[in-house]
């Protein structure tokens, strides 16, 4: 179906839902109950006030009964649980098939000898998940076609995205970690190396392995075990990355704790995708006389290969289970070409949010309050939504054609992604969950009693949110046994 044709759908089944699902003053019909009495003990408990929650539960079918409700129509910080709003939207416009797409050019004169005079361009298509692997089996292909050695250079353009320089210090002031990365319209591995420590208690040293490989980058191979318990391992390495191409690790790795991975983004994000490209190009055996540089494909240029990202289907799974912020910034970002070129005006932002908007009062109905979306991650101090809008939203989602992606992408409770550790509580939960210093969220679907599909939203915004987690399980232990 055209994306034409879908919106004209959309609007058609917006106007033909009931303009007001939810009880209001003057209805006629008795008000949901407000926060169960188990919610409000687990508040307690946590010495967390009434008015730090925001809670709606309801049967899951687009206008479906209110169970519970309490601050519901207040906006509050969902923190992660926006990536609902964006893979949703994602899922409508584009369509679960719906790919990226990184080509492979080349200039020049390719000799029968290998050798190519002159220069190959990897040409990045916003693809979110051009993984190390994926990366290497992209440039195999490329010596596929017969190059063996490049006398120019490797040329990256990243045209297809238009943005502001990104700060990975600005959100918290911890540019190392992962969720910190910024969009790239030739992201390669999220924007992070992986270190893998192996202990080798033979020879006295942990094993450190590199994903992907760096060219120009020489990280230890080993460094010296230490005896006791595994606590922080991390911290007792006593890592100095203050040197991005000569990173050290001036302490020891405890036997105690086994194999452990250890994913940084990178110190010199400008030079990320140049070290990687580099490392990767040699890993594969080929051989460059020029460098690794930005620029941008001329028009004369022969496209030699277009490599697809996996489907959007996989890439909402993936960013929801994991909760990966720069894969939901780059779902979010796609949806600027919504009927337009992808390879045509870059995305931005601005226009993605636009389309967004759009689609929401299309879909969801003038009469639900559109959410407030900054980056589309949910990693933000300004994005905004209020719980009777999630709860609608999980509502109309549940019942469209690709409502089984769309589900499957949520966390088992107690079971994988961001919630394998959570407390499985004997109950079947299917749920995004959010957390910021000030958030705690949980949003998603839950079993009831009689095995009908209800919508839970739980949001805690409040300085001390973090001791609020009880209380989240409670409304959703609550909506999975309440008749």
């Amino acid at each position: 179906m055209s994306v034409r044709r879908r919106a004209v759908a959309g609007a058609l089944l917006a106007a033909a839902l009931p303009a007001r699902l939810w009880a209001q003053p003057g209805d006629g019909a008795a008000p949901p109950p407000g926060l169960p009495e188990p919610v409000m003990a687990a508040l307690r408990r946590a010495r967390l006030p009434p008015s730090a929650l925001a809670l709606v539960v309801a049967e899951a079918t687009p206008g479906g009964r209110v169970v519970a409700m309490h601050r519901g129509a207040e906006p509050v910080n969902p923190a992660s649980v926006m990536k609902l709003v964006t893979s949703a939207a994602a899922l409508d416009l584009l369509g679960p098939a719906w790919t990226w797409r990184t080509r492979v050019y080349t200039d020049g004169v390719l000799a029968p000898d290998g050798t190519l005079r002159g220069h190959l361009y990897l040409r990045g298509g916003g693809d979110p998940k051009l993984v190390a692997e994926r990366l290497w089996l992209l440039l195999r292909r490329a010596r596929g076609l017969g190059i063996a050695r490049i006398e120019g250079d490797i040329v990256l353009d990243r045209r297809a995205f238009a943005l502001p320089p990104h700060d990975p210090a600005a959100f918290d002031g911890e540019p190392l970690r992962p969720y910190n990365v910024g969009p790239d319209a030739l992201l390669l591995n999220y924007g992070a190396q992986v270190l893998t420590f192996t202990p080798d208690p033979a020879a006295g040293v942990a094993r450190v392995h590199v994903e992907p490989p760096l060219a120009g980058v020489a990280v230890p191979g080993s460094v010296p075990l230490a005896e006791g318990p595994c606590e922080d391992w991390r911290a007792a390495l006593r890592a100095d990355w203050s040197d991005a191409r000569a990173p050290r690790l001036q302490g020891r790795y405890p036997t105690a704790c086994g194999e452990q991975v250890w994913a940084l983004a990178h110190p010199q994000p400008e030079r990320w995708a140049a070290r990687v490209v580099a490392g990767t190009w040699a890993a594969v055996g080929g051989a460059l006389a020029g460098t690794v540089r930005d620029g941008e494909v001329p028009p004369a240029a022969t496209l030699r290969l277009s490599w697809p990202s996996p489907p959007l289907a996989e890439v909402v799974r993936d960013l929801n289970k994991a909760s990966q912020n720069v894969m939901a910034q780059h779902v979010l970002l796609a949806l600027a070409w919504v009927g337009g070129d992808p390879d045509g005006a870059p995305a931005t932002f601005e226009a993605a949010r636009a389309t967004l908007r759009r689609w929401w009062t299309q879909r969801l109905g003038a009469d639900v309050p559109p959410p407030q979306v900054d980056n589309g991650a949910g990693l933000s101090r300004t994005a905004r939504i209020t719980p009777v809008a999630l709860a609608r939203l999980l509502q109309w989602g549940c019942a469209q054609p690709w409502a089984a992606d769309w589900v499957a992408a949520l966390p088992h409770l107690g079971v994988d992604g961001t919630l394998a550790r959570w407390p499985a509580l004997g109950v079947a939960a299917q749920l995004k969950s959010g957390s910021l210093a000030d958030v705690q969220a949980l949003a998603g679907y839950v079993l009831g009693p009689a095995g009908q599909r209800r919508v839970v939203v739980a949001v805690l915004n409040h300085p001390q949110a973090g001791a609020g987690r009880d209380a989240l399980l409670a409304a959703v232990r609550w909506a999975a046994q309440v008749p």
